[in-house]
């Protein structure tokens, strides 16, 4: 077993180094890990699904599934970031299509919120809800290539490896995902506070 690395070291290691460490044993290097990639993986399933609690389980058995890899893990051959949003993505589209049997996003209401909170708060509120709505009516295919580009800032190569597609196909995905969402929004331009 290897020494555990210190806090300064784990902090600035790369991705790689942390898993390899964790996979030999170093506890601290994996909580360094899930503390770098944790977060935007919960954001990106979280927008994936819809919701919240899901989206936890889906990162959380992510993780589980990066842990077993640990040991085995060969550096230079993909990113972990990489890696981990692979298997999110894939995760999230099992639960979307497991959902298929019940209605049409777009037949879905908006859930109400009857927290009182300024009127800023409640207009960007709006303004999340109604691109979130946006988002979730589009195909699969589509919402994770917008979400993976425009809301977690992969470049297109990144997104072509998670989705196991060419650069040409994300670039197709994510122009077609951005007409969709102009169009849905484009009639609440006033009602969202834009007009």
């Amino acid at each position: 077993m290897t020494r555990p690395l210190t806090s300064d070291q784990a902090g600035a290691a790369p991705d790689a180094a942390l898993l390899v460490a964790y996979g030999n044993g170093d506890r601290a290097a994996g909580r360094e890990l899930v503390a770098r990639l944790g977060p935007r993986a919960l954001g990106y399933a979280t927008r994936m699904l819809g919701d919240r609690a899901e989206a936890e389980d889906v990162v959380q058995e992510a993780m589980l599934r990066l842990w077993k890899q640990a040991p085995a893990w060969r550096q230079g051959e993909a990113q972990v970031g990489t890696w981990l949003y692979r298997v999110v993505s894939n995760l999230c589209i099992d639960r979307i299509r497991a959902r298929r049997p019940g209605p049409p996003l777009d037949q879905v209401p908006d859930p109400a919120d009857a927290t009182p909170a300024a009127v800023d708060r409640l207009a960007d509120r709006d303004r999340a809800q109604a691109l979130e709505t946006a988002l979730l009516a589009l195909p699969e295919r589509q919402r994770q290539a917008v979400v993976l580009r425009h809301l977690e800032g992969l470049s297109n190569s990144e997104i072509a490896e998670v989705m196991d597609i060419n650069v040409a196909a994300v670039e197709s995905l994510t122009a077609r995902g951005k007409r969709a969402l102009a169009r849905a929004l484009s009639g609440r331009r006033e009602e969202l506070g834009y007009g």
